[in-house]
């Protein structure tokens, strides 16, 4: 009996043994391989960050942290993770984590271009949006080499950027980037664009600075087709566009309120008052909208138009001056039976 009753205290504490051991084992295992992830979250890898950086941005999303530093460390992690924006998605464990960042697996960034002045403005907006800071991607918008390899010049390479939602990897290099939209730059340029690009007369080039001004011009898209027109027969005329937005580009000064004759007389290439045709360059990323008002340009004989004194963001449009003046003396009339002469609204086309 008692042989039996020490066969049976050996059997208890094998079988003790065996459940200790499969339960080290389950939880070893699931450690490893076991839900580290509750919870969706981004996680962004900056090529400034070191691996003790990575380690403070990923344990607040994941659990196992003792079993991702034993493979991370097998993995030699610290000396070979990518920098990257990463997607942590729920389910996935510390094997799967360690070995995404080891192999840069990453998931791509949608990278929004849509109104900008300047280069610096452009740069400042790509920076919240990319890994690269301002200063990076200011030398590479301004770059003349650069400029020279997507086939244009440093002037121009503005007019590349055409306003759209693009896919990037969030560690895209400037340089790269600016390849990309010589790229979607090219894409944008369909047949019919170009077909109706000959129509104007007007390069690539030009019709993007055209387009820069109507965008500055007016946010309304069923006009831009309008107030394109005007502009494109003051050029076959070879009058002046005399366009209020150039002047506040050449003053670098887009508070203005109100254009006054002193600043019809700044001395710069962009002065569409002082300089006949258009300016050297975009005075800013035109809209698609006002790209494809340029190509599709209405046919008229107007000269002139200013504000319509409804405030609704419509102009009026002259074929005289004598008209553009009746007209502009109704916006000034309504403007001061409003008490709001000091607004202004842009009136560009005056004689020349």
């Amino acid at each position: 009996m008692k042989r039996m009753t020490a066969k049976k205290r050996l059997l208890v504490v094998f079988i003790a043994a065996v459940a200790v051991g499969a339960t080290a084992a389950l939880v070893f295992i699931f450690q490893f391989f076991g839900d580290a992830v509750r919870e969706r979250s981004d996680l962004y890898i900056s090529a400034r960050t070191d691996y003790p950086g990575l380690l403070d941005s990923l344990r607040p999303r994941t659990d196992h942290h003792w079993a991702f530093d034993r493979y991370a460390g097998r993995l030699e992690l610290e000396r070979s993770f990518k920098p990257g924006h990463y997607v942590l998605e729920p389910g996935m464990n510390v094997v799967e984590i360690a070995r995404m960042l080891k192999l840069g697996m990453q998931t791509p960034v949608r990278v929004t271009l849509n109104y900008a002045r300047t280069r610096a403005f452009l740069a400042s907006r790509l920076a919240r949006q990319l890994d690269a800071d301002s200063a990076e991607l200011m030398r590479a918008l301004t770059d003349p080499q650069l400029a020279r390899e997507v086939g244009t010049d440093s002037l121009q390479l503005f007019s590349l950027f055409i306003p759209n939602t693009y896919e990037f990897y969030w560690t895209v290099s400037p340089e790269d980037f600016v390849r990309r939209m010589r790229k979607e730059y090219d894409r944008f340029w369909t047949p019919e664009r170009d077909a109706a690009r000959r129509r104007s007369g007007l390069s690539r080039d030009e019709v993007l600075t055209l387009a820069s001004i109507v965008t500055e011009e007016t946010n309304k898209a069923d006009e831009m087709p309008r107030v394109a027109g005007v502009y494109i027969n003051r050029l076959r005329k070879g009058m002046p566009l005399q366009a209020d937005p150039t002047v506040k580009y050449a003053l670098q000064d887009f508070s203005l309120r109100r254009i006054l004759h002193k600043h019809l007389r700044t001395p710069s290439p962009y002065n569409t008052y002082l300089n006949k045709g258009l300016p050297p360059s975009s005075i800013a990323m035109p809209s698609v909208a006002a790209i494809d008002g340029v190509l599709n340009f209405e046919n008229h004989d107007y000269l002139f138009f200013c504000a319509r004194p409804t405030f609704d963001g419509y102009h009026s449009f002259a074929r005289t001056y004598g008209e553009h003046l009746a007209n502009a003396r109704a916006y000034s009339a309504e403007l001061n039976r409003r008490n709001l002469s000091l607004i202004h609204i842009s009136e560009p086309t005056r004689r020349s």
